[in-house]
């Protein structure tokens, strides 16, 4: 049987110790991200990883969403202080149905872990996954998957 160890991390620019698996740590970690970003996280799940990121932007803002709304009930429950501090939103929608608010801005940087519609596993919500992802996104924006070491780039064309 397998053990899977998670660790306690004490990300430098904050005081928020985030538990992570070793793998979403390397993901994380390997993540272009810089304060004041604004992040997507797709299939976002308890929210581990999103918390993960807000710790790292500083004053930036992460929207996680996941298709399970028990997944974003999950991480809303276990986001509270990122919430409150508005650093932090979730929302239940598939990311092949995905769209920003009216008003709301376009983001930097978007990733996805195990989402079937970006690695490969769903071929047909490819490409809607791909337009709603690339619509969100600034100009110059980037999405990243997994599936690289650990992660590869997704390149984005005409964009919004």
């Amino acid at each position: 049987m397998r053990s899977t160890k998670f660790t306690q991390l004490l990300w430098p620019d904050s005081r928020v110790a985030v538990a992570l698996s070793p793998r979403l740590r390397a993901i994380v970690d390997a993540l272009p991200l810089a304060p004041g970003m604004r992040v997507i996280e797709i299939g976002c799940g308890p929210g581990a990883a999103a918390r993960a990121v807000v710790a790292r932007i500083g004053n930036g803002h992460v929207l996680a969403i996941d298709r399970s709304a028990r997944a974003i009930a999950q991480a809303e429950n276990g986001s509270v202080p990122e919430i409150a501090a508005g650093r932090l939103s979730f929302r239940a929608v598939a990311v092949e149905d995905f769209q920003l608010l009216p008003g709301e801005p376009h983001y930097d940087l978007a990733f996805a872990v195990r989402v079937g519609a970006l690695d490969g596993r769903h071929p047909a919500a490819y490409e809607p996954a791909l337009a709603r992802v690339r619509a969100a996104l600034r100009p110059g924006g980037r999405l990243f998957i997994d599936g690289g070491h650990p992660l590869r780039e997704i390149a984005l064309k005409d964009q919004a």
